[in-house]
């Protein structure tokens, strides 16, 4: 049984994945109370679904981008558990769980997820024959600026307030908007990617594990 973890911005999430079902998925929006409310929601899972820690055979994190100390926190719990409990371990980007999702088209597609300070942290992907490819540089730019810079159709999926939402619709004779349902980020597709990525032998060390920022000199805050 494999548990997998997104604690990438204020939106955590949860999954349990065996490689044929998904017994647990568990996704809600926390108050900068990262720290408090991981383990015990996790306990809570196991225990919902007559399992232990002793039952997981592997790991998986989301490695951002996201907040600075949301990744923190999310990448230190489980490198505790993969040095505890001596299983494999793999890290994700957490946009990856987003495109994963997506279904085929023809268009780009920014997916996004929030930057603090009014700002979106931004990759773009493009569909190829194995799925959604990542294209290009990762940014941090306003709804605005990433509405200015679109002169094509294109997609745009992720985690939005209802604020950027209205700005990138302005321009909806190019900007095609994901659903809310469809721009979640799901930890059962975070834990079926990991789930691939360990049975090719693409385990990470858990040691070395780190979050994925998008500037060396900037950080994105809380």
């Amino acid at each position: 049984m494999l548990l997998a973890v997104d604690t990438s911005t204020q939106t955590l999430g949860l999954a349990l994945y065996d490689g044929s079902r998904v017994p647990a998925e568990s996704i809600w929006q926390s108050r900068a109370r990262h720290t408090v409310e991981l383990a015990p929601a996790v306990d809570r899972m196991l225990k919902q679904t007559g399992l232990t820690p002793v039952d997981l055979t592997g790991l998986v994190v989301a490695t951002g981008p996201g907040s600075f100390t949301s990744l923190r926190v999310g990448i230190a719990f489980i490198k505790g558990l993969a040095l505890g409990l001596k299983i494999p371990t793999a890290g994700v980007p957490s946009l990856d769980m987003l495109t994963a999702a997506y279904p085929p088209a023809e268009q780009p597609l920014a997916a996004v997820l929030p930057a603090g300070r009014n700002r979106l942290a931004v990759c773009w992907y493009r569909y190829e024959e194995q799925g959604w490819k990542f294209t290009g540089e990762m940014k941090v730019q306003t709804a605005q600026d990433l509405t200015d810079e679109i002169h094509q159709p294109s997609i745009i999926c992720g985690e939005l307030s209802a604020d950027e939402r209205q700005t990138l619709a302005r321009k909806w004779k190019n900007i095609h908007l994901a659903t809310p349902a469809q721009g979640s980020r799901r930890p059962a597709m975070l834990a079926e990617l990991g789930w691939k990525r360990l049975e090719f032998g693409q385990a990470d060390d858990p040691i070395s594990l780190a979050p994925i920022y998008l500037h060396i000199n900037e950080v994105i805050p809380s």
